[in-house]
């Protein structure tokens, strides 16, 4: 998979990620921590599933970088809070600066 592969994987997976919190937060549940395990294991997945047949690239790199952090937030016992962390921001930050070359916009 190529690295511009890779990096329409990661929009497609922070754009369903983004739907489902919206979606949550106008039905109340924005503090559900189910929901946020929902979204970090979905996330977690389907990043994952997509560099599994990478590489070793930069995108691919940070998409598995980002894999493992949003797996540690979704595992525990509130993954909101563990989200918000230097090495998940980090993750995101990694990923977004190597997807610029790839010329595709990811904000995670």
């Amino acid at each position: 998979m190529s690295d511009k592969d890779l990096c329409e994987s990661a929009k497609k997976a922070s754009d369903e990620m983004k739907t489902k919190l919206v979606a949550a937060v106008q039905a109340g549940k924005e503090s559900d921590p189910a929901m946020f395990k929902e979204i970090l294991t979905g996330l977690e997945q389907k990043f994952t599933t997509a560099v599994s047949s990478g590489g070793d690239s930069k995108v691919a790199t940070a998409m598995k970088q980002f894999a493992t952090e949003a797996g540690k937030a979704a595992s525990a016992a509130d993954p909101a809070t563990a989200a918000d962390n230097p090495a998940f921001e980090k993750a995101g930050a990694d990923l977004t600066a190597a997807r610029k070359t790839a010329g595709v916009t990811v904000n995670l």
